[in-house]
């Protein structure tokens, strides 16, 4: 994380703490120490409570009396209601671009999907940042300002999980990884509606499936 030095300091520092939650700078469960991430940023320790609330407020950390804050984890039942969510924002998204399909768009999706074939074999820093940007812009050209801001709130809960569960896969499992992506574009670019719901359930359940061994276990299995 850098320094923190400008204005709207309170919103730099959620800025900051946000894209390391994203990153799995931070790991999940990880204490967040206030005066520590203070003197890491650069700044007084009152944008940075400030920052912790905003982060609490979108799910990421998690603030409890007398043991401070943390970074959220993720439970079994947690992933399953977000990714049965996005399944269906995802799928909505993509019908939402077939319907607009333009040559443009085509370009556009092409050209991200090449870029992360054209990736060097073990380079997933590379390959989860044309993912991403894949995934941006086919929120970006469903052209649905509310369900872009939903979708990326359900996708930044998961960031952090998709980034560690995506860097460890093999050589043939990146292969897979970004076939797949190429798939979700030839869905779209045929007009079969059918083809675009199922390519799209298809992938972000293999995601959930990538994820479900780095999910937290649910309280009452820590009890068992």
């Amino acid at each position: 994380m850098r320094s923190v030095s400008d204005q709207n300091i309170a919103e730099q520092v959620a800025d900051e703490l946000r894209s390391a939650i994203h990153s799995g700078e931070l790991l999940p469960g990880e204490r967040l120490v206030e005066r520590k991430l203070a003197e890491r940023l650069g700044v007084s320790h009152i944008p940075v409570r400030e920052a912790l609330t905003r982060l609490a407020q979108e799910h990421l950390i998690v603030r409890e009396p007398r043991r401070g804050a943390r970074v959220a984890e993720l439970t079994p039942r947690d992933l399953e209601e977000i990714s049965s969510l996005r399944i269906v924002l995802e799928q909505f998204m993509a019908l939402r671009v077939q319907e607009r399909w333009t040559r443009a768009a085509h370009k556009r999706l092409q050209g991200i999907v090449d870029a992360m074939d054209a990736a060097a074999v073990g380079d997933m820093a590379e390959v989860l940042a044309q993912d991403r940007a894949f995934h941006e812009a086919i929120a970006e050209l469903s052209d649905h300002r509310f369900v872009m801001e939903l979708n990326a709130q359900l996708r930044g809960r998961i960031a952090g999980f998709i980034q560690a569960a995506n860097a460890a896969l093999p050589p043939q499992e990146q292969a897979e990884h970004v076939r797949s992506h190429r798939v979700i574009l030839d869905a779209i670019a045929s007009g079969d509606p059918d083809a675009v719901r199922a390519v799209i359930a298809e992938h972000v359940t293999r995601a959930v499936e990538r994820i479900s061994p780095l999910a937290a276990p649910a309280p009452d299995e820590t009890s068992a």
